[in-house]
């Protein structure tokens, strides 16, 4: 649809569901997910910015972020965010490479509800308290955007066991 790839990282991202009463439940389970944030137009002056999360746990798992400049200037006025949109992208890749690197300092949570959405939030942990730095929206995916990713992770891992099996070959030969 128009995006590039930018940064792909697997992300140890806590994972938690809403209970019962719309709060998140206090403790989640730390699940390695699969991040790919994706650029439409130039990096410097992108046109749209997309976060994709697939796990490859539960390949039915595949959520979307999706954000232009109109709907980043409603997220940064409600967040309080002192960055430009040409910005995000970087600051993207600066929290994730930040949960990675120092993940006792920095850590992403997502928090799913029943009606097919999530939130992911980056918290720094400042020792005596938690500061939510970023709250993005996501949305589950279509099934047949699942499909299709299904379909070319399994063509792509077809593609690579024939490559290995012919170098297997290869070396039996010799």
């Amino acid at each position: 649809d128009g995006h590039r790839l930018y940064v792909e990282r697997e992300v140890p991202l806590e994972v938690r569901a809403y209970d019962g009463a719309n709060f998140p439940t206090e403790v989640g389970s730390v699940e390695s997910l699969q991040v790919k944030v994706l650029v439409a137009g130039e990096i410097k002056r992108p046109e749209s910015i997309k976060i994709e999360i697939t796990s490859e746990n539960n390949l039915f798992f595949h959520y979307v972020h999706e954000m232009n400049k109109e709907g980043f200037a409603e997220m940064a006025e409600a967040q309080r965010l002192v960055i430009d949109f040409a910005e995000y992208g970087s600051l993207l890749v600066r929290l994730i490479a930040s949960c990675l690197k120092e993940p006792q300092a920095f850590l992403g949570v997502m928090v799913f509800t029943r009606d097919k959405a999530a939130r992911l939030d980056f918290i720094q942990n400042m020792e005596h308290k938690f500061v939510e730095l970023l709250s993005l929206k996501f949305v589950a995916s279509p099934d047949e955007v699942v499909r299709r990713c299904l379909t070319y992770r399994y063509n792509n891992a077809k593609s690579k066991l024939a490559i290995l099996q012919a170098k297997m070959a290869d070396v039996n030969a010799l």
